[in-house]
């Protein structure tokens, strides 16, 4: 986990990992880079059936402040960006491939937002499926004040978090909330003060980790595929996944330590 320049990995607690976006200096405004490390990071999350729970948070002061506005003197970048038709191949192989690997990862991946999580800050953060926030942190979308668009996603997530008219208002006039404000239009799950953030976050993904692994996969899929089905689809889908947990060692654990008065340990089997 050391082969990377933009980001750093690591693993907090047993089953506990952390991807931690490191461009503090400019707020971890995100590169083509970052995000190439930030997929295979996510990818290998996934693949490691050990990690049960995943942390995305920011280096420094911010979460993520979006793409990086401030220029690319690397000429083989500016090469690559001669044309209209590149700015759209740069996004789909950038953050979109990101947000794209965080829909489709049926871990869990929680959020632990230090800072500014703003334009596709915002995105990537509505990615994943927890956001614990410090009291200090802003959210919004200032695409807008650069002339640029919510195109890493947020088209998609901010109206599902907040409803069509507010993201519309947030987008069109580059609005940034504090932490309550945020919570109240959905953007947020949790706020802790600013110095607790990293100990409840880690205690937060701890609890997720000790869960059942299969479980806690399969009420993840079954509840992002329900979004898009109708009540009689999804107990059908539901029917499908019991067939998988029941039969599984970790139910037999479960009961099995409930009757015994003592916390279950679940291997995800």
């Amino acid at each position: 986990m050391t082969d990377f320049h933009d980001i750093v990995v690591d693993d907090v607690r047993p089953h506990v990992r952390r991807i931690t976006l490191n461009r503090p200096e400019a707020m971890n405004a995100y590169t083509t880079r970052l995000c190439e490390e930030l997929s295979r990071a996510i990818d290998a999350y996934l693949r490691d059936d050990e990690a049960r729970a995943l942390i995305l948070t920011g280096a420094g002061r911010g979460f993520c402040s979006g793409g990086d506005v401030s220029g690319n003197s690397d000429p083989v970048h500016k090469a690559l960006m001669a044309s209209q038709l590149s700015h759209g191949r740069e996004m789909r192989d950038g953050m979109h491939k990101v947000i794209l690997a965080l829909s489709r990862c049926d871990k869990p991946v929680i959020a632990m937002i230090n800072g500014a999580a703003v334009a596709g800050g915002l995105a990537l953060a509505l990615s994943c499926d927890i956001r614990i926030a410090s009291d200090k942190a802003k959210l919004g979308d200032t695409s807008g004040r650069f002339g640029l668009l919510p195109d890493e996603g947020g088209a998609w997530l901010f109206p599902r978090a907040m409803g069509t008219d507010r993201a519309l208002k947030m987008t069109m006039l580059g609005e940034t909330y504090d932490a309550p404000t945020a919570q109240a239009l959905g953007l947020l799950t949790e706020i802790v003060p600013h110095e607790q953030l990293e100990v409840e976050t880690i205690a937060l993904a701890e609890r997720i980790a000790a869960g059942a692994p299969l479980a806690i996969r399969l009420a993840k899929q079954m509840m992002k595929r329900g979004q898009d089905m109708t009540l009689e689809q999804s107990l059908g889908d539901a029917a499908l996944a019991v067939m998988i947990t029941n039969p599984s060692s970790d139910v037999r654990e479960g009961v099995k330590a409930f009757f015994e008065k003592r916390a279950p340990k679940f291997v995800g089997k």
